[in-house]
């Protein structure tokens, strides 16, 4: 018989060629830029001919100009309050529907995932202007008045107690079908014996749930875990749509988002140039929180399932 060729196996070598595709995206579009960007915050200057290397000059301004790091450590804290509120309001309820949907003896189940889900679909421009309007006491106060709700008719958006609680709420409103469709999927692919057992042994709903459920989705939860915190320190459109990229009011609801844009790409205000080293600083540093909080994550969700 002749020899036969290499083929498309592990053992192959031909299989190399399929990936070269998609590794050269994924080189050109996501490992050079973050390689690039970590080199850009080690210079000054926006432009190749006006360049200049001035090492941790960046880090060094960031966290010593009395400007610079009052709306650092600001954004900074107002992420990660941001972030803790979509973790519990988001994803908590995200797991309450998700048991809900999952009952067996709930009628019109797809009804009301379909309902939990459509707010996902709508452009966040969208969402931030109908929110703008809602919670607008000019524009909604006379309503709330004869509901017996003119408590409700204040101006959420523009107290900067209430303002950044709720940004976050309308970004909990909005992406909340998410977690909860990728809960409904895991608990669904849980095998019936497993609950049945679990019956047999008289383990209620909540015992049930915590014993065997949870135990059993825990990678999905770390999953979902780890998507909330790294899509939580990029936000910025959703501060963008409902308030503005300065962080308003009086920089109540800046994120880190909002700080790089305005640093790195926008400029600062009253001048408008932006610094694209500074932002590269800050860009660098998100990227090492990011990894400081997802790899212990991945690890603890992988070794606990």
């Amino acid at each position: 018989m002749p020899k036969q060729r290499n083929s498309i196996t592990p053992k192959g070598r031909y299989w190399i060629l399929y990936l070269l595709p998609a590794l050269f995206f994924y080189v050109i579009f996501m490992a050079w830029p973050l390689l690039d960007s970590l080199r850009l915050g080690f210079f000054t200057g926006n432009t190749p001919a006006t360049r200049s290397f001035i090492g941790f000059g960046n880090y060094v301004k960031l966290f010593t100009d009395e400007t610079s790091r009052t709306r650092y450590w600001g954004a900074f804290g107002h992420t990660w309050y941001f972030f803790l509120i979509n973790m519990v309001a988001q994803n908590c309820l995200g797991m309450l529907f998700a048991v809900i949907l999952t009952n067996p003896t709930m009628k019109g189940r797809e009804f009301y995932q379909t309902v939990v889900f459509i707010p996902t679909t709508f452009a966040v421009l969208v969402t931030g202007y109908l929110w703008k309007l809602l919670l607008n006491p000019v524009w909604c106060g006379d309503t709330l008045v004869r509901m017996h709700l003119g408590f409700l008719a204040r101006p959420w958006l523009g107290d900067q107690s209430t303002a950044l609680t709720c940004v976050a709420l309308i970004s909990c409103w909005q992406w909340m079908g998410i977690p909860t469709m990728m809960f409904v999927a895991a608990l669904r692919n849980i095998p019936e014996d497993c609950i049945e057992a679990a019956d047999i042994e008289g383990a209620n709903a909540w015992q049930t749930f915590w014993y065997v459920k949870y135990p059993m989705i825990l990678p999905v939860v770390g999953m979902i875990t780890i998507l909330t915190f790294v899509n939580n320190f990029n936000a910025f459109d959703v501060v963008f749509a409902t308030e503005n990229v300065n962080g308003a009011p009086s920089y109540a609801t800046d994120l880190i988002g909002t700080l790089f844009y305005r640093i790195g790409i926008a400029g600062q205000h009253p001048i408008g140039i932006p610094d694209a080293g500074m932002g590269a600083a800050i860009a660098t540093i998100t990227f090492f929180v990011l990894m400081a909080g997802v790899v212990p994550m991945l690890k603890y969700t992988q070794r606990e399932a």
